[in-house]
């Protein structure tokens, strides 16, 4: 017989795992004797549920990037496939030359030793990371608190400190060598953040949902993180 109501806990429950884990919603619904369209509407229900819970948890970018600390700051992309939208050319405005798929494309900000600050609204896929961090306002966050931060080359027009790009026709020296490697072993902290965050596999393997819920999604899982991490 189906249960029309579930308790809290299990609605909590259904909506972490279709996050973390993509899991069908009539798979799960299956599992707590509901309809499809219950569990759709639970999970709607409850993001912005999760959402409010958390909303002391962690810092703001302004926050991270004014108390002094270096940070890390690296992009990355959220595949999304085709989705039709109302007045643009969503295929055009999302589609990655350098990642050959649809995708939206976020900023992630981590500690020196790879914990998560904060991670950005998304924004078209088009876009290449210099372009997003100004998109996201954090370039000017960034610039206005004189915050050490560090990036890949992809960032050198904002200031950041990034490895240093070989001249043509020139030979790196052993200083500029040594130093690279010590930038690029610094910069893989930020790169494990990343990694964390794609383990919610709605992040990883490919976003199905409506585009227009996908940055309160993302706002969701980056609480998440940061109240795991204790922030």
């Amino acid at each position: 017989m189906s249960r029309h109501r579930l308790p809290v806990k299990e609605q909590v429950i259904l909506t972490l795992e279709l996050l973390r884990n993509t899991l069908a919603q009539m798979f799960l619904a299956d599992l707590l004797h509901i309809s499809q369209s219950t569990a759709s509407r639970i999970y709607r229900r409850m993001l912005p549920v999760i959402n409010e819970a958390l909303i002391l948890t962690g810092i703001p970018i302004e926050q991270a990037a004014s108390d002094g600390r270096a940070i890390l700051i690296d992009g990355t992309y959220v595949p999304t496939g085709n989705r039709p939208a109302q007045g643009q050319d969503v295929t055009k405005a999302n589609y990655s030359g350098q990642r050959r798929c649809q995708c939206l494309s976020i900023q992630v900000a981590s500690t020196l030793e790879g914990q998560l600050l904060a991670i950005s609204p998304p924004v078209p896929g088009a876009r290449h990371d210099s372009a997003a961090l100004d998109l996201t306002g954090w370039s000017q966050i960034l610039a206005e608190n004189h915050t050490p931060w560090i990036a890949d080359t992809a960032y050198i027009v904002h200031g950041a400190r990034t490895p240093l790009t070989k001249k043509k026709g020139q030979e790196r020296t052993d200083n500029e060598k040594h130093y690279n490697k010590e930038i690029s072993s610094i910069r893989a902290h930020v790169e494990h953040a990343i990694g964390h965050l794609k383990q919610w596999k709605i992040l990883a393997t490919g976003y199905r949902g409506r585009l227009t819920e996908l940055p309160d999604i993302i706002a969701v899982i980056t609480r998440l993180e940061l109240y795991r991490l204790g922030w």
